[in-house]
């Protein structure tokens, strides 16, 4: 399953310089994962500052 970003998003952009597929841009409000291109690695989560970036359900 792919990493999905929650309303907890500060559009920092931690996450984005992370991903190692490019899937995360940002979006209206805040960034927002291609799950076509996401690799579920996790990166995103692990230097997310408040745990936006979780599995998809």
């Amino acid at each position: 399953m792919a990493y999905v970003i929650n309303d907890e998003c500060l559009s920092c952009g931690a996450c984005e310089a992370e991903c190692p597929v490019s899937a995360i841009s940002e979006g209206d409000g805040k960034y927002v994962i291609d799950a076509d291109k996401c690799i579920e690695c996790g990166a995103c989560a692990n230097v997310c500052p408040v745990g936006a970036p979780n599995p998809a359900e």
